[in-house]
């Protein structure tokens, strides 16, 4: 039998005490932000490490969460994740990462995507290869977490993962072509500026080219949003784009893209 999807709480107030020990205790996945959102990561992390009796990892990532000038859902993520990496190292345990990577919590797995980001004895062809899978996600959470746990190291070599992420474009999975455009938008909410994109944003022509007329939406959303973010600081060449894949790309898809990168600036 097909296991019926939840659909979550659509507010705190209506998110159940039943559901939400579950959350805390990463028996069941988040089924929307809302829940995600309502998640106590420090409950979340007691329980996985208890679970899987590395309990002596605990202190040190609480004492980094203290230390947080500003506690969010994402700092702490990112401060969870780079401790327990760290614990991992010192106490040469590479198991506890793959079961981070693979735990049914989704939370969990959010974690797991920064153990890669602070890697630095990593190349950016290895994170980027690591990364991948986290990139294909099912879920929400652990796809938006995954980009961002490896924006820096994305921006900090630029043309090399621009190389690597324009060949992602053509995978099967609408997941991975849309991390190749996302992970490198100039401007985000939640994560550092591309500053040499903001000035040059030709350079990942090589990425948004191939998606001109992506048949998924979700993709046709993060072009759109690339091409959007450009207009900000480069709205010529936004224009002069859109005018070209106009005429050469007379699909709907290309049209829907065209119609969100211009909704600030107009043709």
């Amino acid at each position: 039998m097909m296991e019926v999807k939840r659909k979550g709480a659509r507010s705190t107030q209506d998110l159940t005490p039943d559901i939400l020990i579950q959350l805390n205790r990463g028996e069941i996945e988040t089924a929307n932000l809302v829940e995600w959102l309502a998640i106590d990561q420090r409950s979340l992390l007691a329980h996985i490490l208890h679970e899987h009796n590395r309990l002596v990892y605990l202190d040190p990532v609480i004492s980094a969460i203290d230390q947080l000038k500003k506690q969010t859902v994402n700092t702490i993520n990112e401060a969870i994740g780079t401790i327990l990496f760290e614990q991992s190292v010192k106490n040469g345990d590479q198991q506890f990462l793959k079961i981070l990577a693979h735990h049914q919590a989704d939370m969990a797995r959010c974690w797991a995507t920064y153990t890669i980001g602070k890697n630095q004895q990593l190349s950016i062809d290895q994170i980027l290869e690591q990364i991948k899978p986290f990139s294909a996600d099912t879920h929400f959470g652990v796809r938006e977490i995954s980009w961002m746990a490896v924006r820096h190291q994305i921006a900090s070599n630029l043309i090399t993962s621009i190389s690597i992420l324009a060949r992602w474009t053509s995978d099967e999975d609408k997941n991975i072509r849309r991390f190749s455009s996302e992970s490198t938008r100039q401007r985000g909410v939640w994560c550092e500026h591309i500053d040499i994109l903001k000035r040059n944003p030709e350079l990942a022509l090589e990425i948004l080219e191939p998606l001109r007329s992506d048949p998924e939406r979700y993709v046709q959303d993060s072009v759109g949003n690339w091409l959007n973010d450009a207009s900000k600081t480069q709205a010529n060449f936004v224009r002069s784009v859109c005018q070209r894949w106009k005429k050469e790309s007379e699909t709907k898809e290309t049209n829907y893209i065209i119609k969100k990168a211009l909704r600030t600036i107009g043709a």
